[in-house]
């Protein structure tokens, strides 16, 4: 959920972008269907799929957005190029720091961070569905409203699957709807997100002896039998004290978003798809694939994954015990969100926040 369409990869000398981009691409492929009528004619159809859903999901959670968003069906080298546009800005105030220190030459250094991210970004963009843009900066600092659609993607869901391509489209758009619905009918959710992230990034600082840390900390895992590679990845065992402190804070927040969206999308999908239940146990199976998980592990990507899930159970608790109307609390401010804790134990917070 970042970017904006049609934004550019800004010129930022700190982290090499342009390698980031040919990683990315590499790492993207190519799909038969991309490009062809296929995607122009799901192009045509995606406004009134967005329409419509955007109708049922305000009746359902109560939430209204304003105004009309724009919607595209894009390539998945284009959904990289904006995403990239997106981290250039989002990193700017910290990008010397990121390739400084370390023992490595700046311009080693620039160009690890630059294949990091399009390495990331790269292996996303085969996965992706939809994303709803969260107004983030461009290069230009505008900001947008934005559904996209990655079209290959979804194709070749419908394709590999033998899904029905009426409903799967519109399932999906119900999920980013729902996305759309919470950061615009939320009016402070998208400025504590931006702030979450521009402290993720002020904390970005080499940190003194953290090879001898994080060798430490492997050696600590390994002897109590645990994963040496936690959920968030190895971003997450580079992180500082700082940092994963912000960290957990953003997967509180992305899993109650997730599984808030997750909820919404099927129960909608129930009453009006008749393929709904199939199609959400195929993505349930895909996100569960195990030829993925060791790299998404790796990359932190693993907590993201789980989020549906966790999301998803948060979501469901809190409506077995109190009503779906309570998670209306959860929106009226900052200090009303879930913490992580909390995310696993919906009472925590409905005893909280009470």
């Amino acid at each position: 959920m970042t970017g904006q369409r049609g934004g550019n990869v800004v010129d930022m000398a700190a982290v090499d972008w342009d390698l980031a981009a040919r990683v990315a691409g590499r790492f993207a492929g190519s799909y038969a269907l991309e490009g062809t009528y296929h995607e122009a004619r799901y192009a045509r159809q995606a406004p009134d799929l967005v329409a419509r859903a955007a109708q049922m999901v305000e009746a359902e959670t109560g939430l209204t957005a304003p105004g009309v968003p724009e919607v595209a069906v894009v390539t998945r080298r284009e959904w990289i190029e904006n995403n990239l546009g997106s981290f250039a800005v989002l990193l700017a105030p910290a990008q010397e720091r990121l390739v400084a220190g370390g023992g490595l030459g700046k311009q080693l250094a620039r160009r690890i961070v630059g294949a990091e991210i399009g390495t990331v970004l790269g292996m996303l963009s085969r996965r992706v569905l939809g994303q709803y843009e969260l107004v983030l900066p461009t290069a230009d600092r505008e900001v947008g409203d934005t559904v996209l659609f990655v079209g290959a993607n979804v194709l070749a869901m419908e394709r590999s699957q033998e899904f029905r391509p009426d409903e799967f489209r519109f399932w999906v758009a119900l999920h980013e709807c729902t996305h759309r619905l919470q950061f615009t009918g939320v009016p402070w959710l998208r400025r504590y997100f931006l702030d979450l992230v521009s402290e993720l990034v002020a904390a970005s600082t080499p940190e003194k002896g953290r090879l001898s840390r994080v060798a430490s900390e492997l050696r600590a895992a390994s002897t109590a039998g645990e994963p040496l590679v936690g959920e968030t990845g190895l971003f997450g065992l580079l992180a500082s004290a700082s940092q994963r402190d912000a960290i957990d804070r953003v997967q509180a927040l992305m899993s109650l978003l997730e599984g808030h969206g997750h909820v919404v999308m099927d129960r909608i999908g129930a009453r009006e798809l008749v393929t709904q239940e199939r199609m959400s146990r195929v993505l349930k199976m895909r996100r569960q694939d195990p030829r993925a998980a060791m790299f998404m592990r790796l990359i932190g990507l693993e907590m993201k994954l789980r989020q549906y899930e966790l999301g998803a159970a948060f979501i469901e608790g809190v409506e077995r015990h109190a009503g779906w109307s309570a998670i209306d609390r959860a929106w009226e401010g900052p200090d009303m969100l879930p913490n992580l804790e909390e995310i696993s134990n919906p009472v925590l917070w409905l005893e909280r926040v009470a």
